[in-house]
């Protein structure tokens, strides 16, 4: 089925998007396509684009609890979670200490990003 329109960014809330773009490129690949004080684009693939938008007074989310509800987050696949976790703990991620993938056997570990995002590493 054809849409309306076409996906062309997610755009993302953050303190510092320049840090945080750079947080993604490392995590994901990709260029650096624009920079503004409040703006940046990192295209991963021809395409696709995450944007970083500076959000003044930005508070993370409290995923899982709602207090701030984290409204989205970021599915990326892996082949190993044994190479993986530590790259992306060393370029700023942090493990998030609630797992519901280890529970039920699936195959995901939730992480946060320096901004306090949560994404998840996906494997088969």
């Amino acid at each position: 089925m054809t849409g309306i329109a076409r996906m062309r960014t997610v755009v993302i809330d953050c303190p510092d998007p320049a840090a945080l773009a750079e947080f993604y490129r490392q995590l994901v690949g990709g260029e650096i396509k624009s920079v503004a004080e409040d703006w940046v684009v990192l295209e991963p693939e021809p395409g696709r684009r995450l944007a970083f938008q500076r959000a003044d007074e930005y508070a993370p989310p409290t995923w899982p609890t709602a207090e701030r509800p984290q409204q989205f987050h970021l599915d990326v696949t892996i082949d190993d979670i044994d190479e993986a976790e530590p790259a992306v703990l060393a370029i700023g991620a942090r493990k998030h200490e609630v797992q519901p993938g280890e529970a039920d056997g699936d195959s995901f570990r939730v992480y946060l990003d320096p901004a306090g995002h949560p994404f998840c590493l996906c494997w088969d």
